[in-house]
């Protein structure tokens, strides 16, 4: 059974996270959320990455995303390895996302 991850543009993630369908799970390192957060996100760092310690989404969908895009492919795919469902994430990531001039937050 392959395994995939679709790639969603920040405008698309942030729009999804506005209406309520999105979960944004960001699984970059704490000093990295320290420095530059997504806001409304919730942070699972892959260093010590468990999907069980996602939360429980609900009727939303849970979309991965780092700084630059890798990260959260591998959490996606470590998600689904796991037997979730999880096969977003935001391509580009906070790169990607700044670049869209989207906003941040600073301080975790």
């Amino acid at each position: 059974m392959g395994q995939q991850v679709t790639d969603l543009t920040p405008e698309e993630v942030s729009r999804g996270m506005a209406e309520g369908r999105y979960l944004l799970v960001d699984v970059r390192e704490p000093n990295e959320v320290a420095a530059e957060a997504y806001p409304g996100a919730v942070v699972v760092p892959l260093s010590s990455f468990d999907p069980k310690a996602i939360p429980d989404p609900g009727a939303k969908q849970v979309v991965f995303a780092c700084r630059s895009g890798k990260r959260s492919v591998t959490a996606s795919l470590a998600a689904q390895a796991a037997g979730l469902a999880y096969d977003k994430h935001l391509a580009g990531g906070m790169l990607a996302w700044k670049a869209a001039g989207l906003p941040t937050k600073t301080g975790g």
